[in-house]
């Protein structure tokens, strides 16, 4: 029985995700930035909250997790790399590490470069990526503690996955990275079609995500720092990927 999927926005623009196994009753958060609103959703569908999957330890992420855990007593998987400073978590998990969600196989990808500790997890047999911060739609984390050369890095490992690949993200952000796709991949078809297609949708208060591994390797600059078109866009023809990355990532820092 395939599962069940809640996305919604908590915070401002944060994405709250739940994951329902119906066969176990296996309910996970991804993340937790608001524990209200997870707690709202988690009654309408007459859910309980068992696991509560970290990505990272960023404030937003993490703000619920309290809460949750002395409402649901949920158990709190989350990476080694932040255990410590967190004091979150009841079980930690690193690159490669794979464990089960209800009857789910699920495979840790270690994505640094937002953060150092961060995790996407990766249901292989649902075609299903919880990401994080790491990629957004046309888009991806700013690099905080990581370097441009373990950011791209991660990003490789994620465009690796199946084309087919559901791949939700923790904000929405996409009008703002179409925008700004548009000026670094500008010769793109694909790119322009998918900004009027995220202007629309915001226009009418929808949201643009999840997204899949396909659109992004089409439609997201950060994807394609090795591609000549964007590496013509940015004058950098010929250069390092990595390299085409940070510039990619310097021009969005100020855009």
């Amino acid at each position: 029985m395939a599962l069940e999927i809640a996305q919604f926005i908590g915070r401002s623009d944060n994405f709250c995700v739940l994951v329902h196994d119906p066969a176990s009753g296996a309910t996970a958060a991804i993340d937790a930035p608001d524990s209200d609103a997870i707690a709202k959703v988690l009654e309408s569908r007459g859910w309980r909250l068992t696991h509560i999957l970290v990505t990272h330890k960023h404030l937003d992420h993490i703000e619920g997790i309290p809460a949750l855990k002395e409402a649901y007593s949920a158990e709190v998987i989350g990476p080694a790399a932040s255990a410590a400073e967190t004091g979150l978590y009841d079980r930690t998990v690193s690159e490669g590490d794979r464990f089960t969600f209800g009857g789910t196989p699920v495979e840790v990808i270690g994505t640094p470069g937002h953060t150092l500790d961060h995790v996407t997890y990766y249901l292989p047999e649902e075609k299903l990526a919880f990401a994080g911060d790491t990629i957004f739609a046309m888009g991806c984390g700013r690099v905080i503690e990581g370097t441009p050369e373990m950011m791209w890095a991660s990003l490789l490992k994620l465009r690796a996955l199946p084309p087919d690949t559901t791949v939700y993200c923790g904000h929405e952000y996409t009008l703002a990275n179409a925008r700004f796709a548009a000026t670094v991949d500008p010769s793109n078809t694909e790119v322009s079609e998918r900004l009027r297609e995220v202007e629309r949708l915001r226009e009418n208060g929808e949201v643009t995500l999840p997204t899949t591994i396909a659109r992004e390797i089409a439609t997201n600059p950060f994807l394609r720092a090795d591609s000549p078109l964007v590496m013509a866009a940015v004058d950098m023809n010929g250069a390092d990927p990595a390299a085409v990355f940070a510039e990619i990532r310097r021009r969005k820092d100020r855009f």
